[in-house]
């Protein structure tokens, strides 16, 4: 056996979003095992690349063109060629369909339920969820070489926000829920069942097409006072520390990655069932799971915790010990680390 397993991790993606934090975290956590010799293809970006570059990464960036853009695609596959990695590993659509099969082992990563066509021509695959391995599998992938291997959370440490913050009363409870403003996150739901909980001030943070209808819907229902509409944030971790719970009312939610966020901070949360929190929660354990656009089952849920602050700590509690044991940086890294020595071997 070698005594490094080189490896190319590669990436197009946008500027900011879930799964490039992802790819951030994880080539970075991989950089401190010695047995593996990494090399990150992404494009240029100002927030990225600095990342990379101080955990000891080398970075190569690439314009990730499509068909039409052929001279970045001859770089992108010349520069494989040179480097001869044992592993390319690659995430989503664009960075996967095209990285041609080559004398590497091509492993694609998969964090959404994703068109196959891009994936096919893999030798191995990773979902994050269980979901997204069987729609691997159901979709003609071998199952055999379909591995799941989840998430971990930003386990950087952080300072809560004041409570007082956004002109937030400090004596009333306090919910947060986050993500964009689309209909597949049911925030509207959220705003039905709002008042239904006595007092409580809701903190929104994100930004999407539903914002301004999600505005009329709040002042619709009186709940101007109550709303605090706060915009694409990137300290999502801060305000978990600070909120008395978090909540996820989505209709469509194929990650689940902001349950292991919740947990990870030890913030209390209620999500309705959909793909990924449906599979993660296990309900009165881990957090509470209500029926998708039910805001009558959210509302009353949200109520249990808030009227009972034992059950809230205890459920935080159980979901922090859950994460250390199965959803931990050292957990995960371990886990891609054995994938590759066993891919290779």
């Amino acid at each position: 056996m070698a005594d490094t397993i080189k490896i190319v991790q590669s990436l197009a993606g946008a500027p900011f979003g879930g799964a490039e934090n992802f790819y951030t975290r994880l080539v970075c956590a991989l950089a401190e095992n010695p047995r593996l010799e990494q090399t990150a293809f992404t494009r240029a970006n100002p927030h990225r690349v600095p990342q990379l570059e101080a955990a000891g990464v080398p970075v190569q960036t690439f314009r990730f063109g499509n068909k039409l853009d052929p001279l970045d695609r001859a770089a992108y596959r010349h520069a494989l060629r040179e480097l001869a990695p044992d592993v390319v590993l690659t995430y989503m659509n664009r960075a996967s369909e095209i990285t041609p099969s080559g004398d590497y082992q091509l492993v694609c990563r998969l964090g959404h339920y994703y068109d196959l066509k891009y994936y096919r021509h893999a030798d191995y695959w990773v979902g994050i969820t269980q979901g997204i391995c069987n729609h691997l599998i159901k979709g003609g992938i071998p199952a055999e070489r379909v591995v799941q291997i989840p998430n971990f959370a930003d386990e950087s440490p952080v300072e809560a926000v004041p409570r007082d913050s956004f002109n937030t009363p400090t004596d009333r409870p306090l919910l947060l829920a986050a993500g964009r403003l689309h209909t597949n996150k049911a925030f509207d739901v959220l705003l039905q069942a709002l008042p239904q909980i006595p007092d409580a001030i809701l903190w929104l943070a994100g930004d999407g097409p539903e914002r301004k209808a999600l505005e009329k819907q709040s002042a619709r229902l009186g709940l101007q006072e109550r709303v605090r509409f706060l915009g694409w944030r990137d300290d999502v971790a801060s305000l978990m520390q600070t909120a008395d719970m978090f909540i996820c009312p989505s209709r469509h939610e194929g990650l689940g990655s902001i349950v292991v966020e919740s947990w990870f901070h030890e913030c209390p949360i209620v999500a309705a069932n959909s793909q990924g929190p449906g599979e993660l929660i296990e309900d009165g354990r881990t957090g509470l799971i209500t029926p998708i656009d039910d805001a009558g089952a959210l509302a009353a849920a949200i109520n249990s915790l808030l009227q009972d602050p034992q059950l809230a700590s205890t459920l935080a509690s159980n979901a922090k010990a859950h994460y250390d044991q199965h959803y931990s940086k050292a957990t995960i890294a371990r886990q891609y680390a054995e994938l590759f020595e066993r891919i290779t071997s």
